[in-house]
């Protein structure tokens, strides 16, 4: 039996940025078009994470990791994107969602987005949105009641190349 997962916020000034690009670089590796073009060098997906946990400090975003309990070792990652123009104070994004391979069909996917669903609602937001060029995120994202909008075709390009579409979701948290 696999090691249990544990999902918690990083806390301000933290550094995992070494765990979550090698989540980054999985995910790449495995076709994931999350804006990222192989090859992926750890160094530079280091460099991104660096960045965005910079995000958390400004209180920018919200950072989830899913970790194995026994290890440490960080097997899964969402944010919570709290900034918005002035008229859109209500509602925030879900970005780079990722599961890397090995801990997949384990739920993390889903105690990651729970865990920023309550995140968004206790920051004051009552409207999320996301986009994904993933049928098995798709299909999680429906089982968790999020509304499908529509395809953008030619949206980004997978890591090898080629175009793909995206998918957008929102969910209402006031329902």
């Amino acid at each position: 039996m696999r090691d249990p997962i544990d999902i918690r916020k990083v806390g301000v000034g933290e550094d995992v940025a070494r765990g979550l690009a090698d989540v980054l670089v999985d995910c790449v590796e495995g076709g994931a078009s999350v804006g990222f073009m192989l090859p992926l060098e750890p160094e530079r997906a280091e460099a991104f994470w660096s960045g965005v946990l910079a995000g958390t400090t400004r209180g920018e975003r919200i950072v989830f990791v899913a970790e194995e309990r026994e290890t440490g070792a960080v097997v899964g990652t969402v944010q919570v994107v709290l900034q918005a123009p002035e008229n859109q104070p209500h509602r925030g994004e879900i970005a780079k969602m990722l599961v890397h391979r090995r801990a997949r069909r384990r739920g993390v996917g889903e105690a990651l987005l729970r865990a920023a669903e309550v995140a968004a609602r206790d920051a004051g937001k009552t409207l999320l949105v996301l986009d994904t060029a993933s049928a098995d995120a798709e299909r999680l994202y429906e089982r968790g009641g999020w509304q499908r909008v529509g395809a953008i075709p030619r949206y980004a390009l997978w890591p090898e190349g080629g175009f793909c579409e995206t998918i957008v979701y929102y969910k209402d948290l006031t329902a």
